[in-house]
């Protein structure tokens, strides 16, 4: 008797901040620079040099928690991560553990014809770590630790989805929030934004989960349904023959179309987190995080209903309309002094975006 089987799946997302200078020094972080070129003692992870928390990063990490509805920590404190890798130079990454910025938010998403609320677990700054490059036949690794240092944004699901459809409607959701509030630039193929599913699967109608796979290696909206999908099939398959699957970490092959194994899946206590000694607990006031949700701009979802309820378009032209923050200004704007809006509306769906394709901006 065949066995039908659940898909459960969460979603770790690494949004790179939009800061001019890294987390904890005031190198650059301009990509594509000289490789380490953008380093200092402090991101060299050089004897003594000590970190300074950036507090443009902060308000932003705090804007977006308060965009995806989520509960500030008043109290926040920096943890070291310990892990080995030729990329991170101090031997432990700076993150939050055990007192994250932001908590419990969520945000609503439209797949398969339905709306669903998909909950954030925690949202936390860290530092992100430097690059492995591979040259082809030279027989090495180099190092480039310009990346190291720049601040991240990690955002966690709970294991709320359950297809690859619902996947890329929330990553492209979270996406288009992040870019909404200028906060991230959204790039998936730099690397600022990094998505890592979680995937799992257990027999319908059971409670407990099974034992999940993570998924890495992914820049393109195409790429994570393609890896996801794969998972799906693949567990589902060792899992029908008798097999088991282990908790383990696989990276995504586009041009074979497969996952392969890259590590076995850490747990928490792997890490052996502890609070850094460098850095004290850094405390945002209620009044500072009122001031920052006062200042948020009207996001993708409130836009899209006021115009289709201000300006009688339908939804579809609102999503697209609202798919950009610079289209949707630019609409309004068209509307105020040319005040037909379905009118305006085809043109700018039409005439402007093919000349905008055609023009690669």
């Amino acid at each position: 008797m065949s066995v039908a089987y659940e898909v459960v799946i969460g979603v770790e997302v690494h949004a790179q901040l939009r800061t001019q200078s890294k987390l904890f020094c005031p190198c650059g972080t301009t990509f594509g620079r000289t490789a380490n070129s953008q380093t200092c003692p402090v991101c060299l992870g050089l004897p003594g040099s000590l970190p300074v928390i950036n507090e443009k990063a902060v308000e932003m990490a705090v804007r977006a928690g308060l965009a995806m509805n989520g509960t500030i920590g008043v109290r926040n404190r920096f943890a070291r991560k310990n892990y080995f890798y030729p990329d991170l130079p101090k031997g432990y990454q700076i993150s939050q553990y055990e007192a994250p910025i932001c908590e419990h938010g969520w945000i609503e998403i439209a797949a398969g014809g339905t709306r669903k609320r998909v909950r954030i677990r925690r949202a936390h700054l860290e530092e992100d770590a430097g690059k492995n490059v591979h040259e082809a036949g030279s027989g090495m690794s180099l190092v480039d630790l310009n990346r190291a240092g720049t601040p991240l944004l990690e955002i966690v699901t709970e294991p709320d989805l359950s297809s690859s459809e619902e996947v890329v409607a929330y990553l492209k959701a979270l996406r288009e929030l992040l870019m909404y509030l200028d906060v991230c630039d959204g790039n998936m193929e730099e690397g600022s934004f990094r998505c890592e599913p979680n995937l799992s699967l257990r027999p319908v109608g059971q409670a407990a989960y099974g034992t999940k796979v993570e998924l890495k290696n992914i820049n393109s909206f195409k790429f994570v349904k393609d890896a996801v999908e794969y998972e799906i099939k693949r567990q589902t398959k060792v899992l029908s023959e008798g097999g088991k699957v282990y908790q383990e970490t696989r990276l995504w092959n586009h041009e074979r179309g497969e996952t392969a194994v890259m590590r076995s899946k850490e747990e928490a206590h792997d890490y052996r987190y502890f609070p850094d000694p460098d850095l004290v607990p850094l405390e945002i006031s209620v009044e500072r995080i009122e001031l920052l949700r006062q200042g948020l701009p009207e996001l993708a979802s409130a836009k899209q209903a006021r115009f289709t309820r201000d300006y009688g378009i339908p939804e579809y032209d609102a999503g697209i309309l609202t798919s950009s923050r610079a289209l949707s200004v630019y609409f309004d704007a068209c509307v105020k002094l040319y005040p037909h809006p379905k009118t305006v509306s085809n043109w700018v769906m039409g005439e402007l975006l093919r000349e905008l394709n055609h023009a690669g901006i």
